[in-house]
């Protein structure tokens, strides 16, 4: 029976192939699905065996330990650099953008309140 190891919906590319390149290393025999264009179908990587998925489970699960602490790091140089995200970053880089952007959820929001607004 087949075992589902990851959803691959949402997976940046780099983090895909670095988890392939790591069940090659340690002869994962595993398969799998791309997820569709539509988000439909989540697609995801699969073993057969039940010790396999046993195998692959405690890789993945080291993996995914160090890359969100290399992801934390990485983000935590970025934004001692200023370049940290946020609304003011937006508005000092891209103000035309940023205004244009809170314009528009003004307007959603104001039409999507209007119903439940009384005049006079």
């Amino acid at each position: 029976m087949p075992h589902h190891l990851m959803n691959l919906r949402h997976v940046p590319d780099d983090e895909a192939e670095e988890i392939r390149a790591l069940f090659d290393e340690h002869e994962v025999r595993f398969y799998e699905t791309p997820p569709s264009r539509w988000g439909i179908s989540m697609g995801g990587f699969w073993v057969h065996d039940t010790e396999e998925a046993e195998r692959a489970k405690v890789l993945l699960q080291d993996y995914q330990r160090q890359r969100m602490q290399s992801q934390r790091e990485t983000y935590e140089a970025w934004r001692l650099q200023g370049e940290g995200g946020g609304i003011w970053y937006m508005l000092r880089r891209k103000p035309l953008r940023t205004l244009a952007a809170c314009l528009a959820i003004i307007v959603i929001a104001g039409f999507s309140l209007l119903p439940f607004i009384r005049i006079g």
